[in-house]
């Protein structure tokens, strides 16, 4: 292993997030901004998408490197969501053990299952692919978590369920990396039961 990240850094060649068409009003109810956040999203040119997930992953790595959590938290990516399967096969070479998040009741916390890049997956019921090897550990201490939309106080916008919403709730408290397009920032209140991230990432914005 050289130490050289395996993903290209092209920071300065970066389109700006203003490509994105769709328009989000900051007085839309949480419902409207999901379907606008969805769309916008979408409308992403594939080559955009490509170097923006390129430059999330490098920052998600000098994060790794600068803080190296015993076990990360990561994500598979559904519905447009940054893809950093990339970035988890250079973490997993860099010795980062990692986990994905599992549903285990409708109602409660997420689960998590240890998890290495390439080994054989599962689709569950709510159609997230798992481990098909399914070895449960606690909540890691750090988590990646997807984000829909986010606001300038580092307040997540999710798809509604409230499945990470509860995790973070609970005890001890986990480290937390938002992770979205720059241009999924948008205006929103947050409700009591919401949790800041402690960071967010997008292409634009550095650990």
């Amino acid at each position: 292993m050289t130490g050289k990240p395996r993903i290209p850094r092209e920071d300065a060649a970066l389109p700006p997030c203003a490509d994105v068409s769709a328009t989000v009003m900051a007085n839309d109810s949480k419902a409207l901004l999901r379907a606008r956040l969805l769309l916008a999203r979408r409308a992403i040119a594939p080559r955009h998408k490509t170097a923006w997930d390129a430059a999330i992953g490098a920052r998600v790595l000098d994060w790794w490197d600068a803080n190296k959590p015993p076990m990360l938290g990561v994500y598979q990516a559904l519905r447009g969501e940054p893809d950093l399967d990339a970035a988890y096969a250079e973490l997993a070479a860099r010795g980062a053990r990692l986990a994905l998040p599992v549903v285990v009741a409708r109602d409660a916390p997420l689960g998590f299952a240890e998890w290495r890049p390439g080994e054989a997956m599962a689709t569950d019921q709510m159609g997230v692919k798992v481990p098909a090897d399914l070895r449960m550990v606690a909540c890691p201490p750090a988590l990646l978590v997807p984000c829909l939309g986010f606001n300038d106080g580092n307040f997540r916008l999710g798809y509604g369920g409230g499945y990470y919403d509860r995790t973070l709730a609970a005890a001890p408290r986990t480290r937390t990396l938002g992770i979205a397009y720059a241009c999924m920032q948008a205006e929103f209140a947050s409700a009591p039961h919401d949790v800041a991230l402690d960071l967010v990432l997008t292409e634009a914005i550095s650990p």
